[in-house]
């Protein structure tokens, strides 16, 4: 009996509940990947990301054939065919069960349900495990056996479940046979090849350095030093934890460690709370699955009307909005495949707020970018600034970006890094160039009124309210 591993959002040996249960049956263990170019078109995914999976996935190919696995690469364009190529692989190698861990995607979530109901008609036996979050899944509900809306609640249970199951990680496999030959994917897939540079080291080991590197040298400061860009402040596992080369509970194992080791508590906590913020919207994504169908989780705001985008989104996506945090922000995007998490709040205010241009917009927009698009986070993020999701922001706070400007890159570095334009100015006026002196040439007056535009769009969820 053959035991199959079907990898997807979990390019790792740690850590891994379906590949320590294929290891655990004593049967033979055989992997595979399945490239599917046109749905990760369909889900916005940039050149970044599709460079990062594949690069990991080789390095996953090299690590499983030195334990004697073979991971097989398989070619489909979407879902549906996808499911055609695992059929016929299954066929093909004898394999008698199929080990996988879930995604919750919508999309992903129908493509698993259909290759159920299509193994069950087979004989093909299914395992299925919940990775995806520290506490599984569908386990933190309210006293009434209801979903979590609000983060603040969701929390709080969520450290109880912790404190009261004390999770554990899944060994790793040992060596499973002879190493054999790994297969690698030699190129990209069509529309994927202009990435750039890799922003993380590629593979497991790489990853892992990073935690530690992180919660010893920074973790302590990470709440005093997260909301500034021009600081290093941040633990930059975004990419590893968004395709699963690290999982939240080896981050959050990790992190109780090093906070019972004398660690800075106050700090290190809060970067636990971004696991948790991690979790919740997974869980959003679950029990609210209109989110990942481009719907707002408050039904109502579905009436409000975005103004048409045009040239303002253009310039919001270029960094040329004429605000320099801004431009800087969307520049380091472009340039890099990842942003600094205050400026994503920043960005996406100003673009649903300030513009009042529909937050689906932003939303692919960074997902076509990011290398750690991730879609519970990256979802959740923007609803959160548009004030049409769950915990979201209240419909009259919008930001500043002067105000967060001066107070989150004082000194202009981040900013003078991103938009050289502006390089020569002093410390007060690079923030807003146009007050109080000549724009230099070459960059634009803002292309909104921040005080206005914030009145009309406060005017426009007011009128929706009422």
């Amino acid at each position: 009996m053959t035991q199959l591993v079907w990898f997807r959002n979990d390019l790792r040996l740690a850590d891994n509940p379906a590949l320590t249960a294929a290891c655990q049956s004593g049967e033979p263990v055989r992997a595979c990947f399945i490239v599917t170019p046109a749905q990760w078109r369909q889900h916005d995914w940039s050149p970044a990301r599709a460079q990062f999976v594949v690069d990991h996935a080789n390095a996953l190919a090299r690590s499983l054939a030195e334990l004697g696995i073979a991971l097989s690469f398989l070619q489909a364009d979407d879902f549906t065919k996808s499911l055609v190529e695992l059929e016929a692989f299954c066929r093909k190698h004898d394999i008698q069960r199929v080990h996988f861990n879930e995604e919750y995607g919508v999309n992903e979530r129908r493509r698993d349900k259909a290759f159920k109901a299509r193994a069950d008609e087979l004989g093909l036996a299914v395992s299925k495990y919940r990775d995806q979050t520290v506490a599984p899944v569908g386990e933190i509900l309210t006293g009434q056996n209801e979903p979590y809306s609000v983060f603040t609640p969701f929390s709080r249970r969520w450290r109880q479940w912790i404190d009261d199951t004390s999770p554990s990680l899944f060994p790793a496999p040992g060596a499973q046979g002879d190493p054999v030959t790994a297969e690698q994917l030699s190129s990209m897939p069509e529309g994927f090849a202009d990435a750039p540079p890799p922003l993380v080291p590629t593979g497991e080991a790489a990853a892992h350095d990073q935690l530690e590197r992180f919660l010893a040298e920074r973790g302590g400061d990470y709440k005093a030093q997260r909301d500034f860009p021009a600081v290093d402040g941040t633990s930059q596992l975004s990419p590893y934890l968004a395709n699963g080369v690290l999982s939240g509970r080896q981050c959050l194992i990790a992190a109780r460690q090093a906070q019972g080791q004398g660690g800075n508590q106050e700090g290190l906590g809060t970067w636990v709370t971004e696991i948790a913020w991690r979790d919740f919207y997974v869980n959003i994504l679950y029990h609210y699955p209109r989110v990942s169908m481009h719907r707002a989780f408050k039904p109502e705001t579905e009436a409000l009307r975005w103004n048409e985008p045009g040239e303002q989104f253009d310039a919001w996506k270029e960094g040329r909005t004429g605000v320099p945090i801004v431009d800087a922000a969307m520049r380091q995007l472009n340039a890099t495949g990842w942003m600094h998490n205050r400026l994503r709040m920043i960005t996406a205010m100003f673009l649903t707020k300030n513009l009042f241009i529909d937050w689906r917009l932003g939303e692919a927009y960074f997902m076509s970018r990011l290398v750690d698009g991730f879609l519970a986070s990256n979802n959740g993020g923007w609803q959160w600034s548009a004030s049409t999701g769950t915990d979201a922001a209240p419909y009259f706070r919008v930001f500043n970006p002067v105000t967060q400007s001066e107070r989150f890159d004082p000194e202009g570095t981040f900013i003078r890094q991103w938009v050289p334009e502006l390089a020569k100015l002093d410390a007060k006026r690079i923030h807003d160039p146009g007050k109080g002196g000549v724009i230099p040439g070459g960059y634009p007056r803002p292309i909104v009124d921040l005080k206005e535009s914030r009145k009309e769009a406060i005017a426009r969820f007011q009128a929706l309210k009422d």
